[in-house]
């Protein structure tokens, strides 16, 4: 099988050549490809991984997914130190070089007003949290519990829930329930405000703005719950300022935790506005 084409970002002619010992996906060497006035920058990757059957088997494996990920930010990474590229979304791919050339062709408006929009422009990422509080532990009585039998927790709960009650305190008890679940009715409505603020106050100072679904914590491997994901497109010259008013809203809520991450290439801001709405998740390319 002959190799396919891996298009990495559309981008304007380049100012500088790219480093010569840049690798992207697969360790492949990545080259330009020029058509109406625009640049494709590529790397051949082999049909037998990348071909339309191959990607739907590979895209499970989080493995592959991962490495070829980190290929695809490491030539994206390089390309921001040259100019402001436009990123295509990981795996697209393509037959050979007339089909890139195609794509750009097909695509030309498009690219054209997205690359006047992030010109000198990155992305940075600004996420809230809300920490998550540790569990009291609950005060079990040893009376009931039969000669040397262990109850499971939820017998446990229900135990002290009972005796709680039948001792004349169920009234305290459900004040206290209640007082929780205030409180952490409380928490979440002070953590919604703090964001909606927060990225009031950053839609300001940025270009545009684009908020992500809140991130499973599980996935993304950080504690607490994810109340705001914002992704902001911001001048060059005026990201240091940009840092700066984020730092300055960290550490002034307890209970919350304020993320920064960035400057990226405008991932989030590839597609025009009117197409946001609905994305598709990520593509499997097209190899014609």
């Amino acid at each position: 099988m002959t190799d396919l084409r891996y298009v990495y970002a559309v981008c304007d002619s380049l100012d500088a050549p790219l480093a010569a010992d840049l690798t992207g996906v697969g360790e492949a060497v990545p080259r330009q490809i020029h058509h109406a006035g625009l640049t494709a920058v590529v790397s051949h990757v082999p049909a037998e991984q990348f071909s339309e059957s191959a990607l739907r088997r590979n895209l499970e494996n989080l493995d592959w997914l991962s490495d070829t990920a980190r290929a695809h930010q490491a030539v994206i990474a390089a390309l921001m130190s040259v100019t402001s590229p436009l990123p295509l979304r990981l795996a697209t791919v393509f037959r050979d070089d007339s089909g890139v050339r195609a794509m750009l062709e097909e695509e030309e408006q498009r690219f054209r007003t997205s690359l006047v929009r992030i010109r000198d422009r990155v992305e940075w990422g600004v996420k809230v949290f809300v920490e998550e509080q540790p569990a009291e532990p609950t005060a079990v009585s040893g009376s009931g519990s039969g000669s040397g039998s262990r109850a499971t927790g939820s017998e446990r709960r229900e135990r002290v829930t009972a005796q709680a009650l039948g001792s004349g305190s169920g009234r305290d008890y459900l004040r206290r329930r209640r007082a929780e679940r205030d409180g952490r009715d409380q928490v979440w409505q002070q953590a919604e405000t703090f964001a909606q603020q927060l990225h009031d106050q950053l839609a300001q100072a940025c270009a545009e703005t684009r908020i992500h679904p809140p991130q499973n914590p599980e996935l993304a491997r950080s504690s607490g719950r994810n109340v705001l994901n914002g992704a902001y497109l911001v001048d060059r010259s005026t990201s240091e300022a940009f840092v700066e008013l984020v730092d300055a809203t960290k550490d002034t809520q307890p209970g919350l935790r304020v993320e920064l991450t960035g400057p990226w290439a405008a991932y989030s801001f590839s597609a025009p506005p009117e197409e946001r709405a609905d994305e598709p998740g990520p593509s499997t390319g097209d190899t014609r």
